[in-house]
């Protein structure tokens, strides 16, 4: 009794191919043959083709791969394979489960300042059909397609949806600005994976300053104060860092004194001009 070949994603010693950062992933051995078995497990869908034209979609379950064949096609596969054409089908199956992915990049404020943002959003493929949108609109090349190549399609789409409400808002307001990008990304992405047949389920979205000294003034000025006072502040905190001990005087903008007098020297006479010689 002949033994029938099992096609699944798991390995040969029973570890899944399809990780949390594998979208589709194509069978790569050329042994599915007529009587082979096509197993799909309950996060998957597997869609199967033959000779590049599309079969069938299947969803959870064991499926036997069983297609009619002309008459002139049987006798030549039966000559020349003994019954078994190599790459007569293939398998391609595709991740239902729930994947997320982050995309980072930077944009700008009003004031050309630079921001750096970080979106992580989670995407799922819903129906039978969604898959076959993957398999039809998505290329890939090798066996697979993984997360980070749909985020380099997703990338400058979420780079004008954050850029188109970053450039008309102050630096200091983009934080009140968060849940009007968060919609905009969510709107634009949507659209734009739903041509691919993946549902987009939720966006998170951070955006702050890429340089750090404005973080920390930006902090400063979060406490009330006003540019002039957090500057002051955030160099005391530098002194302070250092040892110095005139950071408190930084703060308050007093000058430093030991006992009432100022132990600091007059340096107008070292910095005058040298007087000509007679």
């Amino acid at each position: 009794m002949a033994v029938r070949n099992v096609i699944s994603t798991l390995t040969g010693n029973g570890e899944e191919i399809m990780g949390p950062d594998v979208l589709l992933y194509h069978y790569p051995g050329n042994d599915i043959m007529n009587g082979s078995l096509l197993t799909v497990e309950s996060n998957h869908f597997c869609v199967l083709k033959s000779r590049g034209a599309i079969l069938n979609v299947y969803e959870t379950g064991q499926y036997q791969v069983d297609t009619p064949q002309h008459i002139l096609v049987g006798a030549i596969q039966q000559a020349f394979y003994g019954g078994q054409s190599p790459w007569q089908y293939e398998a391609i199956y595709v991740n239902r489960a729930k994947l997320v992915i982050r995309a980072e990049g930077q944009a700008l404020s009003r004031e050309m300042a630079q921001l750096r943002y970080q979106v992580d959003y989670y995407i799922h493929v819903d129906s039978k059909d969604d898959a076959l949108n993957v398999v039809q609109h998505m290329p890939y090349q090798g066996h697979f397609i993984k997360t980070s190549e749909v985020n380099t399609y997703a990338a400058p789409v979420l780079e004008q949806a954050i850029n188109q409400i970053c450039q008309v808002t102050p630096l200091e307001q983009i934080n009140e600005k968060i849940h009007d990008i968060t919609e905009l990304v969510t709107a634009h992405l949507q659209d734009f994976l739903s041509t691919y047949g993946i549902t987009l389920n939720n966006v998170k979205v951070l955006v702050a300053p890429a340089d750090e000294l404005m973080k920390k003034l930006i902090s400063l000025r979060a406490f009330g104060l006003n540019e002039e006072t957090a500057i002051r502040y955030y160099i005391a905190m530098i002194m302070a860092e250092r040892g110095l001990l005139t950071a408190p005087n930084m703060i308050s903008g007093t000058g430093f004194t030991i006992q009432g007098s100022s132990p600091l020297v007059d340096t107008g006479p070292l910095m005058a001009p040298p007087t000509p010689a007679r």
